[in-house]
């Protein structure tokens, strides 16, 4: 156990060493879709063996959670706009929650700017093109090892435009690296960008494996870079990754066929990925599946203390989080208690409910809740234990999505395309899961209003509110203001003005104009 922990530390020094080096290098130029870029270090004396691949692949993984960490962007984006959560004090998050996207914060230019996910993008591009070079250079890199890391280099980049298209819209696509001077690059229409982004996950999908390091494995069979499955659990884009990714790409267009087969393959092979359902003990607890590594985490962007990745920044925690848990009065970002009892209406959920013997409330979601301001408590992975509040250090991860938000985006997908029964009963296993009473299909049952409110209490926190709306509302079509917003494009985020000004062949979101 002693020498795996140390080639865990000198193998996570080795990734930190080479993150710095290329966060240096896309700080120290423009990024892609500038004009006037600088050239970046010329790469000759790299990509000669497979320390080379191993170090270019994790960066890439290590930018991609930087352009959701940095800011806590990946919460401001998804989860609080409209959301259920109030500021208590903030005005740049108060106008961030009222849609105000346009107002002068230092924050809003932070985390309006997409240069974050072009990084991902060019590194990403970057792979692709170099690894061949390892693979005739160092016969150590073998071809499924080397089949395996570009499979996973595409589903990032056709992650992070996914990703993107949620937030902005249209988007440049680019898909090959730059190392020089970069041409003016327009934004593409984002069905363009996604069906790029779809294909290379199709494909991509072919060559991942369920499992990295086990000994069994068809594509890749034994050690990965050295390690067994322990150390690479719930690290990498899986075949199970890019299948979820998939149905929430096609769900966003509204292909809710589509949807419907890709998460049919996640929900009939999940196991052999070695991932299952969460109590709700292990949702919420401080040592649960947002702490450090687990299969359960379908695809996730870790801070894994044991590596020594705690943080600061990038965690909900440090918004939301206050006394008793942490030595801080109030937290920036509560839930109300009038919108708690409207979101939580059955006694019996485990995740926030009320004892009918006690009358005292259940607190798995929330702790402090006989005070003004409820403190959402569900995610807590403090170092360390409690802690001052004004230098709080976190471990917990950024899950984009696990076992029951896929079961209940096929519910989704089900009942849109009218199988009531089957999105009932997927329904229901998330509800039950959770202590809940399950629901009965009949004429006046809305199913999607029904599986819209759980994702709401199941998944809060987690940075799907905003984008679950605008499906919701697409779905319904009965809100003549939000539909009014996703009209107008104003769904969107503006594109910051540092980006615009890099480059005259961009144009700001229209809503924002």
């Amino acid at each position: 156990m002693i020498s795996f922990v140390n080639k865990n530390i000198q193998f996570n020094r080795t990734l930190i060493i080479l993150l710095v080096t290329v966060m240096g290098l896309n700080v120290s130029c423009k990024k892609v879709l500038d004009i006037d870029s600088s050239r970046l270090s010329k790469e000759d004396d790299h990509w000669k063996s497979f320390q080379d691949t191993r170090s270019g692949l994790m960066a890439t993984y290590g930018l991609m959670r930087s352009a959701l960490a940095d800011n806590n962007a990946h919460w401001l984006w998804g989860e609080f706009r409209n959301g259920d959560f109030t500021a208590s004090s903030r005005s740049d998050l108060k106008v961030i929650i009222a849609g105000d996207l346009n107002a002068s914060f230092p924050l809003l230019q932070k985390i309006t700017s997409w240069r974050a996910f072009y990084a991902v993008i060019n590194n990403a591009s970057l792979f692709i093109e170099r690894a061949p070079e390892v693979l005739k250079a160092d016969i150590r890199y073998t071809e499924p090892n080397y089949k395996v890391d570009v499979a996973q280099a595409r589903a990032l980049r056709a992650f992070a435009y996914f990703y993107m298209v949620r937030i902005w819209g249209d988007v440049p696509l680019i898909t090959a690296s730059h190392d020089g001077s970069f041409e003016m690059k327009g934004r593409t229409e984002q069905s363009k960008v996604l069906a790029f982004a779809e294909s290379e996950l199709i494909a991509a999908a072919k060559d991942l494996p369920y499992v990295y390091g086990a000994e069994g494995d068809d594509l890749l069979p034994g050690l990965y870079y050295g390690y067994d499955f322990e150390r690479w659990k719930g690290a990498l884009f899986t075949k199970i990754s890019a299948y979820a990714v998939l149905s929430h790409i096609a769900a966003w267009q509204s292909h809710y066929i589509d949807a419907s087969v890709y998460t049919e393959f996640v929900m009939n092979n999940y196991a052999k990925a070695n991932v299952a359902y969460s109590t709700t003990a292990e949702l919420t607890a401080t040592d649960g599946i947002f702490n450090a590594q687990s299969y359960d985490q379908i695809l996730a962007f870790g801070f894994n203390d044991l590596y020594g990745e705690s943080t600061v920044n990038g965690h909900i925690e440090q918004l939301v989080l206050a006394a008793p848990l942490i030595s801080r009065e109030t937290p920036d970002l509560y839930v109300s208690k009038d919108s708690i009892a409207s979101v939580f209406k059955d006694l019996s959920d485990q995740r926030f409910g009320l004892d009918t013997i006690s009358g005292l409330p259940r607190t798995n979601y929330f702790v402090n809740y006989g005070s003004a301001i409820p403190v959402f408590s569900k995610i807590k992975v403090l170092r360390g234990g409690s802690t001052n509040g004004n230098f709080a250090v976190y471990s917990s991860s950024i899950i984009f999505t696990r076992l029951e938000e896929i079961a209940l985006l096929r519910a989704e997908a089900l009942a849109v395309l009218g199988q009531r029964i089957d999105a009932v009963n997927l329904l229901n296993t998330v509800k039950k899961s959770r202590g809940g009473n399950g629901v009965t299909d009949g004429p006046g049952t809305d199913i999607i209003k029904e599986i819209f409110a759980e994702r709401r209490r199941e998944l809060m926190g987690e940075g799907w509110r905003w984008y679950d709306q605008i499906r919701y509302n697409k779905i319904q079509n009965n809100n003549p203001a939000f539909l009014n917003l996703i009209s107008q494009k104003g769904i969107y985020w503006p594109i910051a003005k540092e980006v615009l000004n890099a480059n005259s062949k961009l144009v700001q979101n229209s809503y924002w104009k």
